[in-house]
């Protein structure tokens, strides 16, 4: 499937900022599942210094720097991504007992070191809690094989928690969010990944996109999507490396070719799409639109409107529908 993301961020300041230095996460991955077919990024007004570098979890991040005043930020991301069904390697061990993958990341000195088990400790938004244990324990029968606890615990909270926007903010603890049994996609895959680590096991933060689907005879809202979080849980080979499978909590399902992958991380602090320091602007208020469609909708859409403004002879459409291929366009 060949999907279309457009993730815009404008910040509005009062006062204007007068310098300003950030660090973006809005180029999609490549993956097994997934190829980027084509990116862009504007920024407005223009920075004066802007370079791309991959993060220790192998996320591409783009740093950009203001020296001049300004009272509103632009940042627009297009991207084409082309998706498939993610698929288990035949080398990962789906019956492995959960007991077993957990003594397999039980530290013993001079054993040999995974780097999945960086993803077995606390993080700034997913600490230790009795109380994820004691939620997740259900899951967690005798023998049950890693992949079957983890779609279990993402069924189980699909049906105990509620989605509410309202209910939660970025700074809200896991354990508060769980304690309520509401709030977002964000909360939820905090919460999975304390639980899947409280118990013994590696599991990281994927951020990301969902295409959702409008209501019959409905257009698509532009802007009206959001960005999407969910979890990827570390399954051992049998007899050598393994791999991580991903869970969506939020839909309590697998994310298939409808999912695009931004980035992965310990949590949310890992991968916020737009992070910065400013000097200047003590108030702000930011609006983000996020639109996620197929591309052969867009390029529909293109083909309507050239041809509503330029009459019954714009019958091819127009040439450049798609951002440069990898280009960042400042």
């Amino acid at each position: 499937m060949l999907l279309h993301v457009t993730h815009s961020t404008r910040y509005d300041y009062t006062p204007p900022v007068d310098t300003a230095q950030h660090l973006a996460h809005l180029k999609p991955m490549t993956t097994a599942s997934q190829r980027l077919v084509s990116h862009a990024l504007r920024i407005t007004p223009p920075p004066v210094q802007k370079s791309e570098s991959p993060d220790v979890f192998g996320n591409t991040r783009t740093f950009f720097a203001l020296d001049s005043t300004h009272e509103e930020l632009l940042v627009t991301a297009e991207s084409v991504v082309e998706t498939s069904v993610p698929q288990l390697p035949a080398s990962v061990a789906r019956e492995l007992p959960w007991e077993e993958v957990r003594e397999r990341f039980r530290y013993v000195k001079d054993s040999h070191y995974d780097p999945a088990a960086e993803f077995l400790f606390p993080s700034r938004y997913v600490p230790r809690h009795g109380d994820f244990a004691a939620y997740a324990r259900p899951s967690f029968a005798a023998g049950r094989p890693t992949f079957d606890v983890a779609m279990d615990l993402a069924l189980r909270m699909f049906k105990d928690f509620g989605y509410d926007a309202e209910s939660t903010e970025i700074s809200t603890p896991a354990i508060e969010a769980l304690a309520q049994r509401r709030g977002v996609c964000q909360d939820f895959a905090h919460i999975m990944i304390a639980c899947m680590r409280t118990m013994g096991l590696p599991a990281r933060y994927v951020s990301g996109y969902l295409l959702t689907q409008p209501s019959p005879g409905q257009p698509r809202l532009v802007g009206a999507d959001a960005s999407h979080a969910w979890v990827s849980v570390y399954l051992p080979g049998a007899s050598g490396p393994g791999d991580w499978v991903d869970f969506d909590p939020t839909n309590g399902r697998q994310p298939g070719e409808d999912y695009v992958t931004l980035a992965i991380g310990r949590d949310y602090s890992d991968v916020s799409p737009m992070r910065g320091v400013l000097h200047g602007g003590a108030r702000h208020s930011l609006h983000v639109g996020v639109t996620v469609q197929p591309i052969e909708e867009r390029l529909g859409e293109a083909v309507l409107a050239a041809r509503a403004e330029a009459g019954p002879v714009a019958d091819n459409p127009p040439s450049a529908l798609l951002p440069p291929e990898n280009k960042d366009i400042p």
